[in-house]
Parts: C-alpha cells; sequence; structure tokens
C-alpha cells in the first residue's frame, strides 16, 4: 500500500513540504522518515486518508529537524493543520486544471539551470530515480546528481517560491515541461505490456496534455506533444502478443488499434500543419504516418519515416534521433549502412540505452555476424528489461546459441 500511495502521490507530498519550509533536501528527508514510520504504523490499520498522514507526519519531522538545528522562523514555518490533506495543502489553481501538471510548472522555475529543471521535476514530481533520469538524458548517474544537488542550492539560496505561475510566466517554463512530459510518457511507453513501475503514467499523459492543450490552444509544440501521446497509446492493444511477447512496430496488427485516440491524435495534429514544425510536431509527423496505416498487407511506410527523421534532424539532432532514424535507413538503405550509422553513436553515451543495444544486435543478426549479434543481444539483456521486451530479446537471441 505504501508504494502505491508513494507513486500516485509522493510528488505532491514532496512538493507540497518543500513549498513550506523551501527547502527540498529537508522535504524529501521528512518524507522517507514519514514513510519508515508508515511501515510499522500502518502494519494492523492503515489510515483513512494515507496522503495526509505521511504528509502530517513529515511535517513534524521537519519542524523537529529544524528545532533541533536551532533555524526555525516560526513566520516561515507554520504548525500544520490537524490531520491535513495533500489535497487542501495544494490549493487549485483554476487556470492549470490538472494537479500534476501545476507541480510540474511550479518546479520548472526558470531561475534553476535549463538542464537541471526537467530532471528535478521528474525526480520531485514524478518519482522517477537518478539512474532512470540519468539514463533518459544520456549522462552519468554522478553527474545527474550533481545537477540536482546545484539546482537544490540554487532553490535554496535564491529562495525561490514554490507557487503556481500566472500565464505570463508559462511561456518561459514550457520547454522544461514539455521535455517533462516526453520523459515520463515514455517511462510508461518503454514497457510494452504495461506492468512497469511507471505504467500508470500512461494514462495520466493522456489526462494532462489534454489539460496542457486546452490552456495553450495556440502552442504547435503543445498540440503535437498531445497528439504524439494519443498515437502511441492508440497502439498499445497491438503492442505484446497472445504469450506476452513484445510486438515491434512493423509487425504489428492495425486492426488492433484505438481507433478513436487515433482521431483524436489528428485532431490535434491538424492546428500543427499550417504553422513551421518543430522538433515535437515532426516527431507526431512520424507517429501519424505509422497510424494511417489500415493492415499488414499494406508496406510499413519507411520511406516517410526516414524522411521526417531526417527533418526532424535539423532541429533535433541528438543520438536518440540518430538511432531512431537508423532503424528506418536499414529497412531503405540495407543493414550495413545502419550498422554504420549506430556503431558511430558508440562514444554517445547509449551504454545503458536498452534500444541502442536491441539496434545494433538485430543489425548484426541480419548481415550475419552471429557472435556479435549474440554479445549485443547479451548487452541489452543485462540491462534488465520489462519482461515484454525480454521475451522478445531472449527469441531473437535463441536464434545465435550454439
Amino acid at each position: 500500500m505504501l508504494d502505491a500511495v508513494l507513486r500516485a502521490d509522493g510528488g505532491r507530498i514532496t512538493a507540497a513540504l518543500a513549498a513550506c519550509f523551501r527547502d527540498l533536501d529537508l522535504a524529501e528527508e521528512a518524507l522517507a522518515e514519514a514513510c519508515a514510520r508508515a511501515v510499522s504504523a500502518w502494519a494492523d490499520a492503515p489510515p483513512a486518508n494515507p496522503a495526509g498522514w505521511l504528509y502530517r507526519v513529515a511535517t513534524r519531522v521537519a519542524l523537529d529537524s529544524l528545532r533541533r538545528s536551532a533555524v526555525r522562523h516560526a513566520a516561515a514555518l507554520p504548525e500544520p493543520e490537524p490531520e491535513p490533506t495533500v489535497e487542501e495543502l495544494m490549493t487549485a489553481a483554476p487556470l492549470i486544471p490538472d494537479e500534476r501538471l501545476r507541480l510540474i510548472f511550479v518546479c520548472c522555475h526558470p531561475a534553476i539551470h535549463p538542464e537541471a529543471r526537467a530532471a528535478l521535476t521528474l525526480r520531485l514530481v514524478c518519482g522517477l530515480s537518478a539512474q532512470e533520469i540519468a539514463r533518459a538524458f544520456l549522462i552519468a548517474e554522478p553527474a545527474l546528481l550533481q545537477r540536482l544537488t546545484r539546482a537544490k542550492r540554487k532553490i535554496a539560496d535564491a529562495g525561490v517560491p514554490f507557487e503556481v505561475p500566472g500565464p505570463d510566466h508559462w511561456s518561459e517554463r514550457l520547454d522544461a515541461v514539455l521535455s517533462t512530459l516526453e520523459v515520463a510518457y515514455a517511462h510508461a511507453h518503454a514497457d510494452s505490456a504495461g506492468t512497469g513501475r511507471h505504467a500508470g503514467y500512461a494514462e495520466e499523459m493522456l489526462r494532462i496534455t489534454a489539460a496542457l492543450a486546452a490552456m495553450l490552444p495556440t502552442e504547435p509544440e503543445v498540440q503535437a506533444l498531445t497528439a504524439t501521446v494519443r498515437f502511441a497509446e492508440a497502439r498499445r492493444p497491438a503492442r505484446v502478443d497472445a504469450d506476452g511477447m513484445m510486438v515491434p512496430l512493423a509487425q504489428q496488427d492495425p486492426s488492433l488499434w484505438d481507433t478513436m485516440l487515433i482521431a483524436q491524435g489528428r485532431r490535434y495534429l491538424a492546428g500543427v500543419l499550417t504553422r513551421s514544425l518543430g522538433a515535437r510536431s515532426l516527431q507526431a509527423l512520424i507517429h501519424a504516418e505509422w497510424c494511417a496505416r489500415r493492415s499488414l498487407a499494406e508496406p510499413a511506410p519507411w520511406p516517410a519515416i526516414l524522411t521526417l527523421y531526417d527533418a526532424l534532424l535539423a532541429c533535433r539532432d541528438d543520438p536518440i534521433t540518430r538511432l531512431n532514424r537508423a532503424v528506418a535507413l536499414a529497412e531503405t538503405r540495407g543493414p550495413a549502412v545502419a550498422l554504420e550509422e549506430v556503431d558511430a553513436l558508440s562514444h554517445a553515451g547509449l551504454a545503458d540505452y536498452l534500444p541502442y543495444h536491441a539496434l545494433r544486435a538485430d543489425l548484426l543478426a541480419r548481415l550475419g555476424l552471429a557472435d556479435a549479434a549474440r554479445r549485443a543481444y547479451d548487452a541489452a539483456l543485462a540491462l534488465a528489461p520489462a519482461d515484454a521486451e525480454r521475451r522478445w530479446l531472449l527469441r531473437a537471441r535463441s536464434k545465435y546459441v550454439d
């Protein structure tokens, strides 16, 4: 039960504590202590309001810590109300209707370095581990921890207020907000079967992106991301076969896709097409190309996908974009050309990135390089993929076992 409460409310509780005490480290430490106490306190009878219980106990832990340090300031540290709930503490802001989206806007403060905003928000609000965030941004975990530490210090030293910004301040936070939503959704989408620790973000991102699109109807990148989430979620029913194994996109049966979500995605994308296309708009178009496929009898749209990735490189040239482009490159120009592109990324921080090893293994296998393919599959499996992906990798690897 405690794990479920933390997944659903941990970010909100931490943010509420940070808003009260203006100290992220203290907020996280206090919540950790409250969780430790909950293990024994909830053993016989869990409270009616677990999130409120955790907040109340964490607040008292934080106050006790400050008293012991003799730095408590009475005006800044009010005594908590009896049995408060997180919903009561995080006052609703009518202009930002979704609670988690409000917290994301709060945490993407412009005073925090741009490289740290999304990382801090993913840690604080979405509950991703430092390792997960580091992998998402293709940096070493110690470097990520340094960024988080500097961001927390900046918040403490500058007295950054944890408050919901008004519309005049949305634009300066928007890119970090969108980056946060992209990474959070990627963690839900990475597990084909939807059974991972962050699987709940998939449904939540449908709601959050809809709220954001309603808030900012003229922002093309917002509309594009909202469309992308719908196109991707529409394909979920076909992403796993009857045995629980992952089905690659080109092999998915389009008749199983959710046509209602695809239609929604197209409506969000329609307004984007009349404007200059940014990175997220091009990504949405890539998803739209796939979702235009009606059956497996139709050829996969690899030439169009490659053209869109070429355009995407012009505005977002990063290792992940190049890796995804290599998939289309293999299907249009052959695995040898694609492998050359993939191997050029060997020093791009992809050592802990599962798709890099999986794609490289597939290309090596298609070129008949069995020993190298086997080693690449082993490298992918060593990264502990989700069960559906693990089954697919094991089946692919089994073709090359002596």
